[in-house]
């Protein structure tokens, strides 16, 4: 399919009683949820490098389940925090206004009543999580962490735990969930930011849930004087806010989140338009199981549904999203779109290093390239029911007389030197030549 990494959700221990917070009930830091056990989850990790992927594992520092072990005798009495729930109110961290007890009551809050918060300011407490990632890191032979919830643990202790993660491996990639919508809160957290507050957290990415919001907003959106893609294009000039915009994960959905097909009311046509987005804008991108075969969950946004299983793998499937049995002609298509989308970006050093040149949106379409050397991208969205005419000397400087590109998706050859023709509600990524 050419995706080049493997983001697991938590596969440690949940042995709780009733139901686990999706996987986030952490009952033992050490221990891999039986089905999986320590040795296959090593064998898991040398496989996918044999096949040239990485594997990211998701982590937990803020909570545990409450049926942890520790929770039968805690190592102290401070190793977690009293129980009242969380505010959620993540701007405390940056705003210049806040009161102490709203800082307290957000940090130190429970997530949801089955899981007790850490304390991480325990400095033993602190040491055992920065000595789990590293025996993970090292046992697993891992190639980078998610971290969940990031804002809500003590912010002084994740700063110790990334620069000691930076110490050990320099080459090492870690991504936080911050989900805000704002790109300013979001950016608070990334390593050479500079805060009001002095705090540098030294965290290498984030996930960019700014950026998903604008993109399924801006496909929505009638085009206007201020709204379609003015929306996208906006947030992406707010990318002076970060350190280091180009290491932010961008993805059009998690597993948190209603399906990104079904975000976009099952519209094929714009479903297409996003995907190519986030498979060509700057960022890592991150595509969400069975979102190349456009799966979709009419039956509710119960977090069940939006993660059912894959189709394929078990006896008695009537349906092999790996074979392709059992697909719809709509399904191929799109596995083969994601597919050539894909394999192509594999190669492409622009898109994975060059510089985001964007123009501002004009009749319905949103037009940047991305620029590293001689190496030029441009990718041109007609969202509108249309075809429309674009003057191409509007974009010389992206073209760079350059005269004639290749679309990536369709093989077809454009012109460029006067008129391009983009049909209506297609994504065109052309290799310059």
């Amino acid at each position: 399919m050419g995706f080049t990494a493997i983001w697991l959700n938590p596969f440690l221990e949940n042995d709780m009683d009733r139901t686990s917070y999706h996987g986030y009930a952490t009952t033992d830091f050490s221990m891999p949820i039986p089905a999986t056990g320590p040795t296959k989850n090593s064998a898991l990790v040398d496989q996918a490098h044999s096949q040239g992927m990485k594997v990211i594992m998701d982590m937990i520092f803020n909570h545990i389940g409450r049926l942890h072990w520790w929770m039968d005798d805690l190592p102290s009495a401070d190793w977690i925090n009293p129980e009242a729930m969380t505010s959620h109110r993540r701007t405390v961290n940056q705003d210049p206004h806040a009161v102490e007890s709203d800082r307290t009551r957000f940090a130190d809050g429970w997530f949801v009543p089955s899981m007790p918060d850490l304390n991480q300011r325990n400095p033993f407490l602190a040491t055992y999580l920065i000595q789990n990632s590293l025996w993970w890191v090292e046992y697993a032979g891992l190639d980078g962490i998610r971290m969940d919830t990031y804002p809500y643990p003590d912010k002084d202790m994740m700063a110790r735990w990334n620069r000691r993660m930076e110490q050990e491996y320099p080459w090492f990639n870690i991504v936080g969930e911050e989900w805000s919508l704002e790109p300013a809160l979001v950016a608070y957290w990334q390593r050479g930011q500079w805060n009001l507050d002095g705090y540098d957290g030294g965290l290498p990415s984030l996930m960019d849930f700014p950026l998903q919001s604008a993109l399924t907003r801006s496909l929505l959106a009638e085009d206007g004087w201020d709204s379609g893609w003015l929306g996208l294009y906006e947030t992406l000039a707010a990318d002076y806010l970060y350190p280091d915009p180009g290491n932010l994960v961008v993805f059009p959905d998690n597993h948190d989140m209603p399906r990104f097909f079904m975000q976009v009311g099952m519209d094929p046509a714009l479903y297409r338009l996003g995907i190519a987005f986030i498979l060509t804008t700057r960022g890592i991108p991150q595509i969400f199981y069975g979102s190349e075969i456009g799966m979709t969950h009419p039956e509710g946004d119960d977090h069940g549904f939006i993660r059912k299983d894959f189709p394929g793998g078990w006896a008695g499937d009537p349906v092999n999203g790996f074979t392709g049995a059992g697909l719809t002609p709509e399904q191929n298509e799109l596995q083969a779109f994601f597919r050539t989308l894909l394999t192509w970006r594999k190669s492409s050093e622009a898109v994975h290093w060059g510089r985001l040149l964007h123009y501002a949106p004009d009749k319905g379409s949103y037009v940047y390239g991305r620029i590293l050397d001689d190496e030029r991208v441009m990718v041109v969205l007609n969202k509108g029911r249309t075809d429309l005419d674009l003057d191409c000397g509007r974009f010389e400087e992206l073209l760079d007389g350059r005269t004639r590109g290749r679309d990536v998706i369709s093989g077809k050859e454009y012109g460029l030197s006067a008129t391009l023709r983009v049909p209506a509600r297609t994504a065109l990524v052309l290799e310059l030549e």
